[in-house]
């Protein structure tokens, strides 16, 4: 009876982490997506809107779904306060806050501090450069982002229910 109850609990756990990161394999690409698309208004706003960094933080953040939209409207209120830090620290600070709760790597991380270490220290033109190139380098992650979904979503599922009947097969 018990032996029956923990195998079926061993069961429920692997097939529960396998969907997990099945589904983390899921968001990363919708996230990224969702990312460009923000850096794109971004660029709108301070190109051809001329509007001011942490209303263009704030106005790119308010359409955007969490925890994406956390990242822009974040860095706009540590902007606003009183004594605000630099920009640079601002955009860093609102990343580590919020990059836990996504789904992207690293590699996406890096090229978003990059991004925060050039916007608001140089001219327009120089700013939405380095947007576009941010844009860029986040649709070449998408790409591969998308060939991981296709590799290894279904691999995870499969992967974490075998590995789940493993256990119970040789703890009985």
């Amino acid at each position: 009876m018990i032996k029956g109850a923990g195998a079926v609990l061993i069961l429920l756990a692997g097939t529960l982490i396998g969907f997990l990161q099945a589904a983390r394999f899921a968001k990363r690409p919708q996230q990224l997506r969702e990312l460009i698309h923000g850096l794109q208004r971004l660029e709108t706003e301070i190109g051809y809107g001329y509007t001011l960094l942490p209303e263009a933080l704030r106005r790119t953040g308010a359409p955007m779904t969490q925890p994406a939209a956390s990242i822009f409207s974040g860095a706009a209120d540590r902007l606003e306060l009183a004594d605000a830090n630099s920009f640079e620290e601002c955009w860093e600070e609102s990343l580590q806050q919020c990059w836990p709760l996504t789904a992207m790597r690293k590699t996406e991380l890096a090229t978003m501090k990059r991004l925060g270490s050039t916007l608001g220290m140089s001219d327009r033109e120089d700013q939405l450069k380095h947007l576009r190139l941010a844009q860029q380098q986040m649709q070449a992650e998408e790409t591969g982002a998308r060939d991981d979904q296709a590799r290894y979503e279904k691999l995870s599922r499969s992967l974490g229910i075998l590995i789940a009947a493993l256990v119970v097969i040789l703890m009985i």
